[in-house]
């Protein structure tokens, strides 16, 4: 328990130097505002901000990314509830009840219950993060190669078994990123790989040009293609009485307590993350409630709820993260491509010899919090303003930021060029329902499971069956199979389907 104390002292003293309060500020004013504007997503935000993170010092930069990935978790709500578009698609739901909340003139509770919720779960997932840390560091340190294999294929399974749609497609999806990663050069021996004789692509394939294509571009097109305009009516409004009454407070403190343990949870297992979350929240409110019929009117549970657990999802995704070096979702596979650009290998080695960046992170979480409960509820006026850009003009802006960005990684015109392409791949896929989060999942996890499956038939020798006399290795491909069997039953996938489908009706 001193340890954790004075762990915590440690981050407090790194998170509260002015250089990373400043950058925690931008992170959580950028992720609000990603959250806020629609059809900007914060998967292409963290893409677009990795080459400005090159100059920044490590700690700076892992907390403004941070700031970015959970203030859009914030930011996605107010969009949702004001002109029933939700800015992130973890806002999906909050949009059910709370755009009627708006309707009926209950705007400002809408907005405030959001802003408690996501406060409240943002605090617990932080002290979870902080207990969970050291003890699954010690846990990791166990883990050989093969352990480590069977670490990642295990999170490759439950991506695929938490993705929605067709088990085929995430599967399909995995697989390519799988091949994606190999392009390059051979780890061991320098051999060309899948080239084609192509200079360009001799050191591989730039994760944040995949990145920035897949989700960036492709979500830029596919507005475009949408007609990402909305109805006006509604932002012309005054948004008055922001404090919710104490019935309000009452009836949703449940609600937040119940979606902050859910979003926790979710948010640990790979492949899970706050959209999951979010839908399982609002979900289970539903089906506990003494009068369902009440959600999709104005219920405020269904406000409460989804918004508590996408934030603690949010931030109880880096406890894999900072304590395995597995990313969870595809933003943290994007945090793994920032730690990378800056030579920190994630891992439990990190919490060891870098203990100052992680404890740093961690306590910016707590101060990033608070500056969004502060920065949130006054800034409300001017969010609604920003609403009022039409996307046409707010468009080809972002393409040039995301342009100069690829660019300016290793200033390389062939990296614009091959973002674009991948824009037109992700365009694609999202077109014919096939999700690019586990791509990138596969990508991130790809040169390491290949660099540990190698390890470990070198120590064993060639024996491949190491992966089943290692006690931990044999029991984390027994789950990994069990959850695959699971997810292909016709039974589970119709539940496994339900859940994004009512919330969706």
């Amino acid at each position: 328990m001193m340890d954790l104390f004075s762990n915590l002292a440690l981050g407090f003293g790194v998170a509260l130097t002015p250089i990373n309060l400043g950058l925690c500020l931008i992170g959580a004013l950028v992720g609000t505002l990603v959250g806020v504007l629609p059809g900007i997503g914060t998967i292409a935000t963290v893409a677009m901000l990795l080459p400005i993170t090159f100059g920044l010092p490590p700690v700076g930069a892992l907390i403004m990314l941070a700031g970015i990935y959970y203030g859009a978790q914030y930011g996605g709500s107010t969009t949702s509830i004001l002109v029933n578009i939700p800015g992130e698609a973890t806002s999906v739901v909050t949009t059910l009840d709370g755009f009627q909340m708006a309707k009926q003139g209950r705007a400002g509770p809408a907005l405030a219950i959001a802003a408690i919720g996501s406060f409240f779960a943002g605090c617990v997932a932080t002290v979870l993060i902080a207990v969970l840390g050291a003890p699954l560091t010690k846990l990791a340190l166990a883990f050989g190669p093969a352990e480590y294999f069977s670490l990642m294929v295990l999170g490759l399974i439950f991506a695929v078994v938490l993705a929605k749609g067709s088990v085929l497609k995430a599967i399909a999806m995995i697989v390519l990123g799988l091949l994606l990663s190999m392009v390059g050069s051979d780890i061991e021996t320098g051999a060309s790989r899948m080239a084609f004789n192509i200079p360009e692509l001799a050191d591989g394939l730039g994760f944040a040009t995949v990145a920035m294509g897949v989700f960036g571009f492709a979500e830029i097109i596919r507005n475009l293609d949408a007609g990402a305009e909305m109805d006006r009516d509604l932002v012309q409004q005054k948004i008055t009485g922001l404090m919710p009454t104490k019935k309000d407070l009452i009836d949703s403190a449940p609600a937040i307590l119940r979606g902050t343990i859910l979003g926790s949870i979710l948010g640990i297992l790979p492949g899970g993350g706050a959209v999951i979350a979010s839908f399982a929240a609002y979900t289970f409110e539903k089906k506990i409630a003494r009068d369902p019929s009440r959600f999709g009117r104005g219920a405020i549970e269904g406000v409460a709820a989804p918004e508590s657990a996408n934030n603690a999802a949010a931030q109880t995704s880096f406890i894999p993260l900072l304590t395995l070096g597995i990313p969870p979702n595809a933003v943290m596979a994007l945090m793994v491509g920032a730690m990378t650009i800056h030579g920190i290998v994630p891992g439990p080695q990190v919490m060891q010899n870098q203990p100052e960046l992680v404890w740093g992170m961690i306590a910016s979480m707590w101060i990033g919090n608070l500056m969004l409960l502060v920065i949130n509820l006054p800034l409300v006026g001017i969010w609604v303003r920003l609403l009022r850009v039409p996307y046409r003009l707010m468009f080809p802006a972002i393409v040039v930021f995301c342009a100069i960005g690829i660019y300016s990684i290793n200033n390389a015109p062939v990296d614009v060029v091959l973002a674009g392409a991948f824009g037109l791949l992700g365009y694609w896929l999202i077109k014919h329902e096939f999700e690019p989060a586990p791509l990138l999942l596969g990508m991130v996890l790809g040169p390491l499971m290949e660099e540990n499956l190698r390890r470990a038939l070198l120590i064993s020798r060639g024996d491949a069956t190491v992966f089943l006399t290692r006690p931990l290795s044999a029991y984390l491909l027994q789950i990994a199979i069990f959850l695959l069997v699971i997810a292909i039953l016709p039974n589970v996938r119709r539940r496994r389907d339900e859940v994004f489908v009512e919330s969706e009706s």
